[in-house]
């Protein structure tokens, strides 16, 4: 197969910059398409050329398929990387791009296909062996029969939107009494969020945590995991904070998760990068969640403890190429990934707009900065307000969140508000520091995490973490 001459990055801010850094270290040129409001961002300012979508939200330029296969013939890009997002998991775009003969770096349309459907995905990966959250996924829509399915399962259930994901159109059933009222809103969000309003009923699973794998699949059918992420603190299903290895996770059980993701990737020939998303009881059960067939937003935690640089990889297998490795290899050390927001997590984390005056971060070895803003960037109202993505990197889990403690306090935002004190309260917690925290960790403990942080409880994290670090005991039970 021909070697990609120019990649066309479908996407904006910090994704676009990444892929970027990587098109240029492997000899490859680049393309930016931008909207209005993006006309001097970072991004664009990086890429070897640019292409004006026009617009000003998303629905007008990055998720214009025409417009966006339009720059693609317009600049000569052989390939298109969707970043996360906007079109990555578009099933059409890609057959689209197919017909121009354009290649789109990321899996065959099947596989989109196949796991964009919670309830196809469900019965599928099922058929194959992997663990499904018990459930209902049949054809019947009607509230006698969701009653009847409910009872079996047992309450409290989930209810959850078929198609999408972030979040919408899910709803947590406590009783018999709530069902029809929980099954039409969710029902009534799917329909605004998706266009489809199907709904499946799963068992609740009380304080999970969210563990999920990587995948990597090629042309040659050759499929491995590249380890874990906990991504268990969540606020509102948007993950928080994640990190590698996954903490008080036994080898026994990561094998079995392990071997099931690849099952699940198996089932639909899966090509590419692609993430397996598990839900794990407190009894160390685990069920199949979703997978999403694209790069994700933290997977740097795991190229900063396998040495791997993914997006290579994403672009070696759609050249035809074979895995450069086809065994799981070792990690190395802990990461943690933490995403800084201009939101104001007092006013409900409302995005908070306008221009970041001064932006700086520490500078060390152990840190990773992914950011698409600098000093002088402005944060709209038309896109997603994140800053920058800090991936601390150490030689033990300590070791690591010590030191993300550090930088989180280093790092300096004037301008828009941000959720850099409420991250710095989150990993400064008891619950965190010993792995004991579940998806719904942070909605239980809001209040206190709004709290401001007094310079003494940052002493005594840090204190505890170096004393911990040094001991090897836990310093809030000392």
């Amino acid at each position: 197969m021909k070697p990609i001459q120019k990649i066309l990055i479908a996407n904006r801010g910090e994704i676009a910059v990444r892929v970027i850094r990587t098109a240029k270290k492997i000899g490859i040129k680049t393309v930016a398409v931008y909207s209005d409001p993006d006309s001097q961002s970072l991004f664009v300012l990086s890429a070897d050329e640019a292409y004006p979508l026009g617009g000003t939200d998303a629905r007008s330029s990055y998720l214009n398929v025409d417009k966006v296969i339009e720059a693609c013939l317009a600049t000569g890009a052989d390939a298109v990387h969707p970043g996360y997002g906007f079109l990555s998991e578009n099933t059409d775009f890609a057959k689209k791009l197919e017909q121009h003969g354009i290649r789109f770096i990321g899996p065959k349309p099947h596989s989109i296909e196949a796991m964009g459907d919670k309830i196809g995905s469900r019965i599928l990966v099922a058929k194959s062996g992997v663990p499904v959250v018990p459930g209902y996924e049949g054809q019947s829509q009607e509230m006698s029969v969701f009653k009847k399915e409910a009872d079996k399962i047992g309450y409290p259930v989930m209810a959850k939107a078929s198609a999408g994901g972030g979040g919408k159109g899910m709803r947590r059933i406590n009783s018999p009494e709530e069902l029809e009222s929980g099954i039409l809103s969710a029902k009534r969000e799917a329909m605004s969020a998706f266009g489809d309003d199907r709904i499946l009923l799963e068992k609740y699973i009380v304080n999970p945590r969210h563990v999920e794998f990587q995948i990597f699949g090629d042309t040659q059918g050759n499929i491995i995991h590249l380890h874990e992420r906990d991504c268990s603190l969540q606020r509102r299903h948007q993950k928080v904070v994640e990190e590698t290895p996954a903490p008080n996770f036994p080898s026994s059980l990561k094998s079995k998760m392990a071997e099931a993701a690849v099952m699940a990737g198996k089932a639909v020939q899966y090509e590419g990068a692609g993430t397996v998303e598990f839900i794990l009881g407190e009894s160390g059960e685990f069920y199949f969640l979703e997978m999403n067939t694209r790069l994700q937003v933290e997977h740097p935690v795991t190229e900063m403890t396998t040495g791997l640089d993914l997006v290579e990889w994403q672009i070696r297998v759609c050249q035809g190429e074979p895995l450069p490795i086809l065994q799981t290899p070792p990690q190395k050390g802990h990461a943690v990934e933490v995403r800084i927001y201009a939101e104001d997590p007092k006013e409900g984390f409302l995005p908070s707009i306008g221009k970041i005056h001064h932006l700086s971060f520490p500078t060390r070895e152990d840190l990773r900065i992914d950011s698409g803003v600098v000093t002088g960037s402005e944060i709209t109202m038309y896109y997603d307000p994140m800053i920058a993505k800090l991936i601390v990197w150490g030689e033990d889990r300590e070791t690591a969140i010590q030191r993300l403690i550090e930088c989180l306090s280093e790092t300096i935002v004037f301008g828009p508000k941000t959720n850099l004190q409420f991250l710095q309260k989150l990993v400064s917690t008891k619950e965190f520091f010993q792995g004991k925290v579940s998806t719904h960790y942070i909605a239980d403990h809001e209040v206190e995490l709004l709290k401001e942080n007094t310079k003494e409880e940052l002493k005594f994290a840090l204190a505890g973490l170096f004393f911990s670090s040094k001991q090897n005991v836990d310093p809030w039970n000392a």
